[in-house]
């Protein structure tokens, strides 16, 4: 239980909303898109609307002078949802003739400090030269079934003829999804071992044609690798992370994972600094090597920094095939202001869904920036406070209990007595105030907690193993649950109790605060799709911790059982949770 406190520390309105303009954004991220070499871009449009009172008074800003924004006049449009609300467009011209080959990211903010869920940033790529690769390696181990695949985007439909010269047919075209109004298509070239392949390289092509752009109709040579060596894949590709001006740490964490054979291990990684350059000063990215846990940390320094983008390569060595792996890393360092909050980043803190629905008493978290010029707090001792390291989050201008404040994320809870239906949040710092952003508050909206590990959910069997396969996870007690037995499931959100409970304060161990009546759970594929459900023993709020829940349930004669079963909690009234899997044997 002290790890599951930590893990909660650790993870994780306004005034009701007043006659204020609402920003909203028909999108905000475009691309990539794809331009010839030489050439501009077509412009783009992304159209906002005000969903509140007033009258929006929209500035914009572009980080970049080849992504230009301007303001449009307004017009009738039906893109929000309701016929003859009135748009007004941004449009934004992409001057990209003298950009060389390669991805350009810009960002234009749009403000307007009057305005509910202001600023907003639209964020736009673009591939010069096309965003279909050259060269593609994919790794798969030796066993029949093993599938690698690399994946792009394009602003055409493609058809890619498939070709290999050794190996037997392993490879073919994937597309991986349905795009988006902005006609971004994503596609994959995968490779699958077929089975009876000795370790070595296979070779192929993949012709790609019906481009609209020239330089993406073309032969993508393909090689696919049969290993019994390790197979590293990271958690991310990339990194951008955000500062302020004399902010001493920005930490972020490359977790690596296996998909081959044997015992992944990294070894020490390298840090190459492309500004400012290694030489100019006292580095301002280090990553350290925690080697039991296959994880590099990114440390950030911007003590010395002034605003700015700086930018790095981190490479992360180690035993497998297909390493060492190159990972670039940004971190943009703006000068100290106000605290912002990101629209939409009021989550709660077990699905980290943007525009959920938040259970009064619910754990949750707001991202932005600016929130504390300083290393990372969290609360040692309950009741939980109000202010922490000079950070306040306030709901409907209510202060909230914080867990843990940090520059970048605050985790605290929803007050049990919040109003419900439309609300704001604003984050002060010292005494400086965010901009606001529009939350809605319910009743209850139960959310299971989740383990990290695939789409199981933080449950703990009789003996205290988890309900996953076993040997899911090296070192980690696991086995599936067993029929008859009583597992503890773990969630927030559920909303008051009975007895009701202190915001902020540790939940009572005698009596115990349930919810009632108790809700019921959903567990197995027929269960679900035939609307059977299960009695809990217990639902309510885990003694001496705040806003957690746990639901206790035995297992049922007549439930499925695999290694992905999936379950959900219904409280009645159409109230479920989201859905997590578990092991049953």
């Amino acid at each position: 239980m002290n790890k599951l406190r930590s893990f909660l520390l650790s993870a994780i309105a306004m005034p009701v909303l007043l006659a204020a303009p609402q920003l909203r954004l028909s999108e905000t991220a475009i691309g990539p898109v794809s331009i010839a070499t030489g050439q501009n871009g077509p412009a783009r449009t992304v159209e906002m609307t005000n969903a509140g009172d007033g009258t929006l008074n929209i500035s914009l800003r572009s980080s970049a002078t080849w992504a230009a924004a301007t303001v449009g006049a307004p017009r009738l449009c039906s893109i929000f949802g309701a016929s003859g609300a009135t748009c007004t467009p941004i449009n934004i011209a992409l001057n990209t003739s003298s950009l060389a080959a390669g991805t350009y990211t810009a960002a234009i903010t749009a403000s307007d400090p009057n305005a509910v869920d202001a600023p907003q940033t639209i964020t736009v790529t673009v591939a010069i030269g096309g965003t279909v690769p050259d060269n593609v390696t994919l790794f798969v181990t030796p066993d029949a079934g093993s599938t690698a695949r690399q994946s792009f985007t394009s602003n055409s439909i493609l058809e890619g003829a498939a070709a290999t010269t050794s190996g037997g047919n392993w490879m073919r075209l994937a597309f991986e999804g349905s795009g988006s109004f902005s006609f971004v298509l994503p596609y994959a070239v995968v490779a699958t071992n077929p089975g009876g392949l000795a370790e070595g390289s296979y070779i192929g092509t993949m012709r790609m044609s019906g481009s609209a752009l020239p330089a993406d109709n073309k032969t993508i040579n393909v090689t696919m690798r049969v290993t019994s060596q390790p197979i590293m894949a990271l958690n991310q590709n990339a990194f951008a992370m955000k500062a302020a001006t004399g902010l001493p740490s920005v930490i972020a964490n490359i977790v690596a994972t296996n998909r081959g054979r044997g015992t992944l291990a990294l070894t020490a990684p390298t840090v190459e600094l492309q500004s400012p350059p290694l030489s100019a000063g006292t580095p301002w990215l280090r990553a350290d090597l925690y080697a039991s846990l296959n994880i590099v940390q990114l440390v950030a320094d911007a003590t010395n920094l002034g605003a700015g983008t700086y930018t790095a390569v981190v490479t992360i060595n180690s035993n497998a095939a297909n390493g060492p792996i190159r990972v670039p890393v940004s971190m943009e360092v703006s000068p100290r202001s106000a605290p912002i909050v990101t629209a939409g980043g009021v989550v709660n803190n077990a699905t980290f869904t943007a525009n959920d629905r938040l259970g009064k008493g619910v754990i949750a978290a707001v991202f932005g920036d600016q929130f504390l010029i300083g290393n990372p707090v969290a609360a040692t001792a309950l009741p939980l406070q109000t202010t922490m390291a000079g950070a306040r989050v306030l709901v409907n201008d209510i202060p909230a209990p914080v867990y843990f404040v940090s520059y970048g994320q605050i985790n605290f809870q929803i007050p049990y007595d919040a109003r419900e239906g439309a609300g704001t949040v604003v984050v002060e710092s010292n005494g400086q105030r965010s901009n606001r952003v529009a939350i809605t508050i319910a009743d209850r909206a139960p959310r299971l907690l989740r383990l990290g590990i695939g789409d199981y959910g933080i449950a703990v069997n009789g003996d205290g193993s988890y309900p996953l396969p076993r040997n899911a996870v090296p070192g980690v007690n696991t086995r599936p649950a067993r029929v008859g037995e009583v597992i503890v499931i773990y969630a927030i959100g559920l909303g008051p109790t009975t007895p009701g409970v202190v915001s902020g304060a540790a939940s009572p161990s005698s009596p115990l605060a349930a919810i009632t009546p108790a809700p019921r759970m959903h567990m197995g594929a027929l269960s679900i799709a035939e609307n059977i459900s299960y009695p809990t023993q217990f639902v309510g709020l885990t003694p001496g911790f705040v806003g957690l829940y746990q639901i206790n349930v035995q297992i049922p004669p007549d439930v499925d059982r695999g290694p992905r079963v999936p379950m959900f909690l219904n409280l009645g009234n159409n109230v479920l949770s989201n859905t997590v899997e578990l092991a049953i044997e």
